[in-house]
């Protein structure tokens, strides 16, 4: 068993690495890691060098430091953001190192903590990582997400499990979603999901619609235009340079942006939200001209409040993504707390910053034209899961002709 683990986790690491990162020589990936996570951490740092990097730079967190903080720090602290972490991401950024990040702290981190104490370091760290976020969104360097175990995280996922047994089974469900067997051979089943999504993208790019809508029984029924000019992408990007990466392991989205000031009607989650550590539960939005003007959570309703009031564009849309109903993620029937995992179980939304390149020249855009081509602008990104088993979208094309986009929950080609 421990063996088994051993080659499917090398296998893991090799894929985050040659395929989600995909590292050319030369480079300097950086990984935002933590403690927990040290043993993957080290064979990504590897896999990097086995690339040919010319170094690799791991920055490491930790929870329990993270949770304290938030509790016990002065209430200053939030308000700052140290010139030593701008000086490391400006670098970053100025060498356009490769990121690799690991998603897999416990979903209710910062239950209990002040919500204010967490709406100031967001709006602390806004400002001076912007150039930096803003120039990961428009594809200037590769990045990529993938996903570490925790024992509280998988004890939340398997509640009838604890420690040890939790972590393992998680583990498992990781490796059985991001095809990792141990044969070694994730790399060339990749390259078979990276296909199957750029076949379905090219049909929607084809018929280049107006307008979307969304309905089904929960009481969704939600009208959204899309931008001229509006780019439908899925599994794999390309960087400025160049360079084709995947940002998301595991994927089975297709994406593109909605016009900031296009959306009109009622949408409803259908999962759970993890959102600055703290769960939202079974929520809504009600949307006109493009913008969120009221909210309704039966639990976390006050942090998804704070989040949408984060500044203007934080009240808009700026990500639709299609996912089958049918997608593997959701046919474990595992609810994974977890945005990487949960978002590509499920047609999603986000609520913040669109990603330039969902225009046509759009990451050639500074910020007041790619608002103009309908791009809603924010400091922040926040997806949510809308997709639902009887889950009806028809596309409007510009001459009017109307096409059936998802019928029961999934494609409808």
């Amino acid at each position: 068993m421990v063996k088994d683990f051993e080659a499917k986790l090398s296998e893991y690491a090799h894929l985050l690495v040659e395929v989600g990162l995909n590292v050319r020589p030369g480079q300097t990936p950086s990984i935002e890691s933590h403690i927990e996570y040290a043993a993957l951490t080290r064979l990504c740092v590897a896999a990097c060098f086995d690339c040919g990097a010319r170094n690799v730079a791991p920055y490491y967190g930790d929870d329990f430091t993270t949770r304290e903080s938030f509790l016990r720090a002065d209430a200053a602290v939030f308000e700052e953001y140290p010139s030593y972490m701008k000086a490391r991401i400006d670098w970053y950024l100025e060498h356009k190192c490769p990121r690799l990040s690991f998603t897999g702290s416990n979903p209710e981190l910062l239950k209990g903590v002040d919500p204010a104490r967490i709406q100031a370091r967001r709006k602390a760290s806004s400002g001076p990582t912007k150039p930096y976020f803003d120039a990961m969104m428009a594809n200037r360097f590769q990045w990529c997400v993938g996903a570490h175990p925790t024992p509280a995280w998988a004890e939340k996922v398997f509640p009838g499990k604890k420690g040890e047994e939790a972590v393992d089974a998680l583990w498992d469900a990781i490796f059985s979603v991001c095809r990792i067997t141990g044969d070694g051979k994730a790399v060339e089943r990749w390259r078979q999901v990276v296909d199957t999504i750029a076949r379905r993208a090219k049909i929607l790019n084809d018929y280049q619609f107006a307008s979307l809508h969304y309905a089904n029984s929960l009481g969704t029924d939600l009208k959204v235009r899309l931008p001229d000019g509006h780019v439908w992408a899925g599994a794999t990007a390309h960087t400025t340079d160049g360079v084709e990466y995947l940002p998301n392991i595991p994927t089975e989205e297709i994406f593109t942006s909605p016009r900031w000031d296009g959306v009109d009607g009622r949408v409803y989650s259908t999962l759970p939200l993890a959102m600055d550590g703290n769960l939202i539960r079974d929520f809504y939005f009600d949307f006109k001209d493009g913008r969120i003007v009221d909210v309704h959570a039966a639990e976390g309703e006050e942090f998804l409040r704070r989040g949408i009031e984060l500044d203007e564009g934080a009240r808009c849309l700026g990500e639709v993504a299609l996912v089958p109903y049918d997608s593997p993620i959701h046919n474990t029937g595992i609810l994974f707390y977890n945005t990487l995992f949960d978002e590509n179980a499920s047609c999603h939304f986000a609520f913040g910053a669109a990603y330039p390149g969902c225009v046509k020249g759009g990451e050639e855009m500074d910020g007041a034209a790619q608002k103009a081509a309908g791009l809603n602008q924010s400091m922040t990104h926040v997806d949510f899961m809308v997709g639902s088993r009887d889950l009806s979208i028809v596309g409007t094309t510009r001459d009017g002709r109307e096409i059936p986009v998802f019928v029961n929950g999934n494609f409808a080609f």
